[in-house]
């Protein structure tokens, strides 16, 4: 299996690399929407995808509810390709719990993309055929080539375009302010959980009875925050820190309108928590390092700085809602043009800087802005991003729709991108979904 590159991004394929498939890295919601959009034009395509099922990431924060509704979260291809087979989108205007997402729109879709789809092959790599990122002679009409492990097998696939729409799910930010994992991680690794824990199902006895501190000043945080106050109200000695770097939490209070109802209400809701003494707020917090406590509880120490001196918070578990970053390192031996604060497309990060700009804000953006000096290589969905959390469902199906038009080799299409987003405030939520989660 393979895809082919395109002459330059702008140009029809050759026809020597036609017959190629277009590799689609991650089998997501925007990974599937790119698939179906691609099918839908009868560009030969194959996914793949590291986990054993579609949407892998999607499954590990299913307990959390979308503040997106259902309009917004159902891309129009696939949306066309399920109707197909009778299914209707019941409730438009609900926001659904992620594990809805997948069971009721991303799993039949998924079912109906199968014989594209290729689960457990993990993306380890993405280069040329015979050339590293250094070559430049014929670059252009040489395949693309995607490295693939499937159960322990490594094997090159050739391919004429490249969308990684793989997330940044698995990479989160650093616990610590200058941007690394915090010194002495390693030895109490097992008491630091990432983003959006079960904490009222799956993993309730972990923070049952004990005290959490959660990091970060986005709306995965305050959904944790949230739960693990809703979990004292039935478990004696529960409490919770919110610790956050900024010197207070204005941006996630609510500032401005909002139209998705259940994300304007969360900062409320929070906010109202920390009043009543429910939460313990530690703002402008600096961490540098964390140990083990001194005592034999087993708990965590977190050291760092705040206002100038130093400052020590000691809890039983640490939850990183810090955010989230793109893994680059499948992308080594392609050219890519990346901003160098934002880590996005260096054509499309100065339409999402969240100092500038709302998830609905965002101006609609396609192949142009996606484009990388790489020929067919492109980065869609959460991943297009790099650290802005900007980022809603609806801006990825448009994006892929861009980019299948242009790999289909209708360049006029590929160019009308028009999109009609919700205005949701000032966007600083950490979510793998970005804004839509």
């Amino acid at each position: 299996m393979t895809v082919t590159d395109l002459a330059m991004p702008a140009l029809p394929v050759r026809d020597a690399l036609a017959h190629l498939p277009v590799a689609v890295i991650g089998a997501g919601p925007v990974g599937l929407a790119a698939a179906a959009e691609l099918s839908k034009r009868g560009v030969p395509t194959v996914v793949f995808e590291a986990g054993e099922h579609s949407a892998t990431a999607v499954r590990q924060w299913g307990h959390t509810r979308l503040f997106s509704p259902w309009r917004y979260l159902v891309a129009p291809a696939a949306e066309r390709m399920l109707a197909a087979t009778g299914w209707t989108l019941s409730n438009p205007d609900r926001a659904p719990y992620g594990t809805e997402l997948v069971d009721e729109y991303l799993a039949p879709l998924a079912e109906l993309l199968a014989a594209d789809i290729r689960y457990r092959s993990r993306v380890t790599g993405v280069t040329r055929r015979g050339m590293d990122r250094t070559r430049t002679a014929g670059r252009s009409s040489t395949p693309l080539v995607v490295r693939v492990e499937t159960d322990g097998v490594v094997v090159d696939h050739e391919a004429r375009a490249v969308i990684d729409a793989s997330g940044t799910w698995s990479t989160a930010n650093g616990l610590a302010s200058n941007g690394l994992d915090p010194l002495g991680l390693d030895p109490v690794r097992d008491r630091v959980v990432g983003a959006l824990p079960d904490v009222l199902g799956t993993e309730r006895e972990r923070f049952a009875g004990r005290h959490t501190v959660v990091v970060g000043a986005g709306h995965s945080a305050a959904n944790t925050i949230l739960r693990l106050v809703d979990l004292a109200k039935d478990e004696p000695g529960t409490t919770v820190t919110w610790v956050i770097r900024s010197a207070a939490p204005a941006r996630l209070w609510g500032a401005g309108a909002d139209e998705l109802e259940g994300r304007g209400a969360l900062g409320g809701a929070l906010r109202e928590r920390v009043r009543a003494g429910r939460v313990a707020l530690v703002d402008g917090f600096e961490i540098d390092a964390l140990r083990s406590a001194d005592d034999e509880s087993g708990a965590v120490t977190i050291v760092g700085r705040r206002a100038g001196q130093g400052f020590e918070l000691t809890a039983d578990a640490v939850v990183n809602a810090t955010g989230f970053r793109p893994d680059l390192g499948i992308l080594r031996e392609v050219r890519l043009s990346l901003d160098e604060i934002v880590e996005a497309p260096r054509a499309l990060a100065p339409l999402i800087d969240p100092n500038e700009h709302s998830c609905g804000s965002v101006a609609p953006h396609g192949v142009d802005e996606l484009s990388h000096p790489e020929p067919g290589l492109f980065i869609a969905g959460m991943k297009s991003y790099g650290r802005a959390p900007t980022f809603l469902l609806l801006t990825g199906y448009e994006q892929v729709r861009s980019l299948a038009d242009e790999l289909a080799g209708d360049r006029v299409a590929a160019r009308l991108v028009q999109l009609d987003l919700p205005e949701t405030g000032v966007c600083s939520t950490d979510v793998a979904g970005g804004c839509c989660a």
